[in-house]
C-alpha cells in the first residue's frame, strides 16, 4: 500500500481545488501502467495489460511505459509491484542505461529500480522485460513511479481510468482539420485528396478526407491484411445501439458501389454504414467525392465516390438517404486517428490537399485555410504526441509515437494554392 504523509495531503488538495495533477508541484508522480504501458517486442498485443496492472510470463515480452517530462532533470524511477509467487528478475532500460532487479512478495510495494538523467525535455520510454522466474508469472505491476529531484519538474501522462480513459489514452489523440469555406454559399459537393507518408500507416488507422455535420468518408487500416475506404452517415435519432433506431429514423441506402458491403454502425452514436475492402498504399494519392443534397421531402441524400489520383475513373462507394433532415453541406473538415489501442504507441501522418467545394450553381471554391483541433486525450493533456501544419500546398496531420513537438488547438493553417488542380468533373456522368 502506498502511505500518504503531510506533503501528499497537501498536494491533494491543491489538486481537488485546481483540478489538474500536473498544475501542482510535485515530489512523487505515480504512472499508471494499465493506460501508459504497451507490448512494444516481439510482437505487438495488450492482452497481459489489465484494467489495473501488467501481469506477464514470456521472457521474450518487452512492455514499454511512455511519459512526457516538461525540462531536464534529474528522476529517481521504481515500481509498485507483487510477485505472485516465487522471486523474479526484471530487466528495465531506459535510453542507454539498463538496471536489473531481483523481485518477490505477493503484497504489492514499491522497489526502487534506480536514478537517470533527462537531457531533453519529451516523452521518457522506460521499457521492462523478465529475466528469470521461479513462478508462473515474473510480476504484477500497477504503478511506475516517478520521483524527480526538483520540484518544479511536471510530468504528464494517462493519470486514471476515469471515463474509460485507460482505453482512450492508449489509442492516443485524434485530430482534426476545419477547413474553411465562403459562409454566404449552399454547398452541394465537397472534394479532397489524401497522401499517406510511407511507414505512417500502422493497423488502426483512419485517415478521414470529407467529413461533415452528418458523417464522414475516408480510408483505414483494418488488418496486415484488409484496408478499407469507409463512408458513414449519422442517424438523427441518438443511440449507440443501432437496433433501438426506430425504422423511420433509419439510415436508407439507395444504392451502392460493386462489392461495396453496407450495414450499421453503433457505439460512437449510430447510423449506417458502408466500405470497399481496397488495397490502398501509403505514398499514393487518393481522391474523394462526396454530395449533401436535400430531397424537398424532409429528407438529405448523402453520396460518396473514391478514385485513385492517376485515374478518371470514379467508383460509387454508397448513396444514402437521412430521414427528418433537410440541409446543403456544412462542418466541411478532415480528421485523423486510431481506433486500436494495441498499436496507439505507433505513429501516423498524412497530408490532406487540394480541398474544394462546388455550390448549388456548379462554382468550384478552394479551401486554402483550416483551424486545427484534438481530442479531449490531447486537449486535457492525457496525450501529448499530435501536430498539424501547412507544407506548401497540403496540410499535415500527425499522432502516436509520442513524439515532442505539439500544435496549439485553434491554430490556423494556410497552405499554398492549388488552383490549376480544381476538379475537372462530369457531375452527371458519376456512377
Amino acid at each position: 500500500m502506498v502511505h500518504f504523509h503531510f506533503r501528499n495531503i497537501l498536494l491533494l488538495l491543491l489538486y481537488l481545488q485546481f483540478g489538474s495533477a500536473t498544475t501542482c508541484i510535485a515530489a512523487q508522480w505515480s504512472i499508471p501502467l494499465a493506460g501508459n504501458a504497451f507490448r512494444t517486442s516481439p510482437e505487438l498485443g495488450d492482452s497481459n495489460v489489465g484494467r489495473d496492472m501488467l501481469t506477464w510470463k514470456g521472457a521474450a515480452e518487452v512492455y514499454s511505459i511512455y511519459f512526457h517530462i516538461d525540462r531536464e532533470a534529474e528522476i529517481e524511477l521504481s515500481i509498485l509491484a507483487s510477485v505472485p509467487k516465487g522471486h523474479s528478475k526484471i530487466k528495465f532500460r531506459v535510453g542507454d542505461q539498463t538496471f536489473k532487479k531481483e523481485l518477490e512478495g505477493i503484497d504489492f510495494r514499491e522497489h526502487q529500480i534506480g536514478r537517470i538523467k533527462i537531457e531533453t525535455p519529451g516523452y521518457c520510454r522506460v521499457e521492462i522485460q523478465g529475466v528469470d522466474k521461479s513462478g508462473e508469472f515474473f510480476a504484477e505491476i500497477k504503478d511506475l513511479i516517478v520521483s524527480p529531484k526538483s520540484e518544479d519538474v511536471k510530468l504528464d501522462f494517462v493519470r486514471s481510468d476515469e471515463g474509460g480513459m485507460f482505453y482512450w489514452g492508449r489509442r492516443g489523440p485524434s485530430v482534426h482539420l476545419r477547413l474553411d469555406v465562403p459562409e454566404d454559399r449552399q454547398f452541394e459537393f465537397a472534394y479532397s485528396e489524401i497522401s499517406v507518408a510511407a511507414g505512417y500507416d500502422p493497423i488502426g488507422s483512419y485517415f478521414m478526407a470529407n467529413g461533415f455535420a452528418e458523417g464522414y468518408f475516408g480510408i483505414q487500416v483494418n488488418s496486415e491484411k484488409e484496408r478499407r475506404v469507409l463512408f458513414s452517415v449519422w442517424s438523427p435519432y441518438k443511440t449507440d445501439n443501432p437496433k433501438e433506431i426506430p425504422l423511420e429514423q433509419r439510415i436508407v441506402t439507395l444504392a451502392q458501389g460493386p462489392e461495396v458491403h453496407v450495414g450499421e454502425f453503433g457505439n460512437e452514436g449510430s447510423g449506417g454504414q458502408s466500405y470497399l475492402r481496397y488495397p490502398w498504399k501509403a505514398g499514393a494519392t487518393y481522391r474523394f467525392l462526396t454530395q449533401v443534397k436535400p430531397d424537398d421531402n424532409g429528407n438529405t441524400i448523402y453520396a460518396a465516390w473514391f478514385s485513385e489520383a492517376n485515374t478518371k475513373q470514379w467508383r460509387l462507394i454508397a448513396k444514402f438517404r437521412r430521414p427528418s433532415t433537410s440541409t446543403y453541406l456544412k462542418g466541411f473538415h478532415s480528421f485523423l486517428e486510431n481506433f486500436d489501442p494495441i498499436h496507439g504507441h505507433l505513429e501516423r501522418r498524412a497530408f490532406y490537399s487540394n480541398q474544394w467545394v462546388r455550390d448549388v450553381n456548379g462554382e468550384w471554391y478552394e479551401c486554402v485555410s483550416s483551424h486545427f483541433s484534438v481530442d479531449p486525450t490531447g486537449k486535457d493533456r492525457h496525450r501529448l504526441d499530435y501536430s498539424g501544419g501547412a507544407d506548401r500546398g497540403r496540410f499535415y496531420l500527425r499522432n502516436g509515437g509520442f513524439f515532442i513537438k505539439t500544435v496549439n488547438p485553434g491554430a490556423i493553417f494556410v497552405r499554398d494554392s492549388t488552383s490549376n488542380q480544381k476538379p475537372q468533373l462530369d457531375i452527371q456522368s458519376l456512377p
